[in-house]
């Protein structure tokens, strides 16, 4: 028999049948203090970062959005705000955990009517072709196995002049803030999440995850080959995090 194919989780490599569950593990694990590592861990920078990637999206009223990886729903409450009752926000996740987290956070917030939820895996979305206006992907890319084959079924949901963004962590560019940067997810991010989670190795593959994320130039031309035009990328941060568009034109 061939041998099974490998990929990576974190800094192991594993068979490409394990990824997807072990992700889900960590999330699973994570799910409930999701929210509170978020802002604790990025000093509540990361509601800059989304806001930014909201602006970026320039999404309308009656636009249909997908908001992919989209965990306790961030960008798709906005969203949900933004498209108003002539339109629909999806917020999918391919965990339940985070999926049903979001649900609950949206609910109890007031938003319904116009936002539905489907658990997903994003190298296979379950929606029809050229379907949607506006496709988000906040912090979920780099745990998706086959990240090409993601792109490319992004790409096919997505109406003719539609956008995709993507706002991931990536590679720092400031002189001097690479060692830094290390220090702090490798030493400090385990021990909160030991500390506020009861779970330091989740956090420990969080860091390892982003280390192996390809950076803004491989992403771009990631998106590129999938069929995306007009790529382009803003580092936020020094690099630390950067948001990805391309459009289907």
């Amino acid at each position: 028999m061939d041998k099974e194919q490998m990929t990576h989780f974190g800094y192991q490599e594993v068979p490409v049948s394990e990824k997807a569950s072990r992700v889900a593990a960590v999330f699973h694990s994570v799910a409930d203090k999701y929210d509170v590592m978020n802002d604790i861990m990025s000093l509540g920078i990361h509601r800059l970062w989304k806001r930014q990637t909201i602006q970026a999206a320039g999404a309308r009223r009656g636009n249909r959005i997908l908001d992919l990886a989209g965990g306790t729903g961030d960008l798709a409450a906005r969203f949900a705000r933004i498209v108003g009752a002539q339109g629909q926000v999806i917020l999918s996740d391919i965990n339940g955990s985070m999926l049903e987290n979001g649900r609950r956070r949206l609910v109890d917030r007031g938003i319904a009517g116009n936002v539905a939820y489907v658990q997903a895996n994003a190298e296979c979305l379950p929606f029809a072709d050229n379907h949607f206006d506006i496709v988000t992907m906040a912090f979920g890319l780099r745990n998706v196995t086959d990240k090409d084959r993601a792109l490319a079924s992004i790409f096919r949901v997505l109406k003719p002049g539609g956008c995709l963004l993507v706002l991931e962590f990536s590679k720092p560019v400031l002189p001097g803030l690479s060692p830094l940067y290390d220090q702090y997810s490798f030493h400090v991010l385990p021990v909160m999440g030991r500390i506020i989670a009861n779970d330091a190795d989740s956090y420990r593959y969080l860091a390892e995850s982003i280390r192996r994320h390809p950076d803004q130039e491989t992403l771009r031309t990631m998106m590129e080959t999938a069929g995306f035009e007009r790529v382009s990328y803003t580092n936020m941060s020094g690099g630390i995090v950067a948001l990805h568009k391309g459009w289907k034109l």
